[in-house]
């Protein structure tokens, strides 16, 4: 009897995490929407299931298990040499600025078509390692032509901002500076928190 308990909670353990899993949520919605509730001001992005649909469903699994909620906003970049807007990354980091949690490491889509144009979303990876991405993601905050891919691997883009564009002007506006636990000059010096994110419903 223990072992048909046991199988049968194992059973349904890996039910439930399947239904968490990106590739179910609106499994026939080629374009996904989600909205992050920040600190500073509400962002709808518009996923691309149909270019880049490992990507989305990556970034729909820590949406839809709440793995984004309570990170920040980590860097918020400008390009001083050309003096001009780089890029807003968060996911990663929890409002202590500890490393979150980081599932399994996901193939680059970057010669998926889409670009690294002003507000569109990418996936970060680290280490210049193209197949190294997991949760962190950023927003282009101009046209970032330099990550799209050529001889090398770029950043894959998989959506873009449909509402929100203002909040990211104002974030893009904040005081940086070095984060002693991070080693980084380019982080908010008042944390800009994800508080929620969510599936928005299917349009009808």
């Amino acid at each position: 009897m223990k072992y048909f308990v046991s199988f049968f909670l194992l059973f349904v353990t890996s039910i439930v995490g399947a239904q968490t899993k990106g590739e179910f949520i609106q499994k026939d919605n080629a374009f996904p929407q989600v909205k992050l509730t920040t600190s500073m001001g509400n962002i709808v992005v518009e996923l691309d299931r149909r270019k880049a649909p490992i990507t989305v469903n990556n970034f729909l699994t820590y949406v839809v298990d709440g793995g984004y909620e309570d990170t920040v906003f980590h860097r918020v970049e400008h390009d001083a040499e050309q003096e001009r807007d780089f890029v807003i990354q968060g996911g990663g980091y929890d409002k202590e600025y500890d490393g979150a949690y980081m599932g399994p490491t996901i193939p680059n889509e970057s010669g998926n078509g889409l670009k690294n144009d002003m507000y569109t979303i990418a996936m970060a990876y680290q280490d210049r390692k193209p197949h190294s991405a997991t949760r962190q993601f950023f927003f282009n905050m101009n046209d970032n032509d330099h990550l799209n891919p050529g001889r090398e691997w770029g950043f894959a883009v998989f959506g873009y901002v449909m509402e929100g564009t203002e909040t990211l002007d104002k974030i893009m506006r904040v005081e940086t500076g070095c984060h002693e636990k991070l080693g980084w000059c380019f982080v908010p010096k008042t944390p800009v928190v994800i508080l929620k994110a969510q599936v928005l419903p299917m349009a009808e």
